[in-house]
């Protein structure tokens, strides 16, 4: 899941970024509405991060914009202030959550996924594509019904591909999904790897190369 995350506080945002990442998102986080504004236009990010108190504007009136624009990107509002008028006015603009300072990593992330389950018309945590089954809570995958063992990184990777199943997925997105843990050194070839050893379990018709673009997952066989 590829969030932007926007917030000026470089400690919040540096541990919120990494924090993510160990949770399997794809982070980018800016400290500005320009910069916010500049990437939602041309950029395919599941979720807006919004934090309100910045310092080029007020994060609920870039909000308003973005809805009046058509914009529907999913935005979870963090911030510090705790009135209810300044909550009220949020959810009116158009936020789908609110999470006021300072908060666990564990319900953000929840609360992330919860969004975007809702925008997804999902109702749980499992996804299912055609005979592929995988719940990610409890680590279990299924193919035409019977269990399959997948090592973590494929686990990881199988579950990005399925998030994402007839989008085009970059490397570096799916690259990402392998360091799951945050870590940044995880080579490249790896991800050739595991999309090899995944053809192999799932068959080899379900992941499609694009060429110069990535990979694209096909819901049915």
């Amino acid at each position: 899941m590829k969030i932007l995350l926007l917030e000026d506080d470089a400690l919040l945002g540096e541990c919120a970024r990494v924090g993510l990442a160990q949770r399997d998102f794809a982070v980018e986080w800016v400290t500005e509405i320009r910069l916010a504004r500049r990437l939602l236009r041309g950029q395919g990010y599941d979720c807006l991060l919004l934090d309100l108190s910045l310092p080029d504007g007020d994060g609920l009136e870039f909000l308003r914009e973005l809805r009046e624009s058509g914009n529907v990107v999913p935005v979870v509002v963090i911030t510090a202030r705790y009135e209810v008028e300044e909550r009220v006015k949020g959810l009116e603009y158009g936020a789908d959550d609110y999470l006021t300072k300072p908060y666990s990593l564990d319900e953000l992330a929840a609360r992330l996924r919860a969004v975007l389950r809702r925008r997804e018309g999902r109702a749980s945590n499992v996804l299912a594509c055609g005979n592929i089954y995988l719940d990610p809570l409890a680590m279990l995958t299924r193919i035409d019904g019977e269990p399959v063992d997948l090592p973590p990184m494929e686990f990881r990777l199988l579950r990005a591909f399925m998030q994402q199943a007839g989008k085009i997925q970059t490397r570096e997105s799916l690259l990402q999904a392998l360091r799951g843990d945050g870590a940044e050194d995880v080579a490249s070839n790896l991800l050739d790897v595991h999309i090899h050893n995944l053809r192999k379990k799932l068959g080899s018709g379900r992941i499609k190369t694009v060429r110069g673009l990535g990979y694209i997952f096909l819901r049915e066989a």
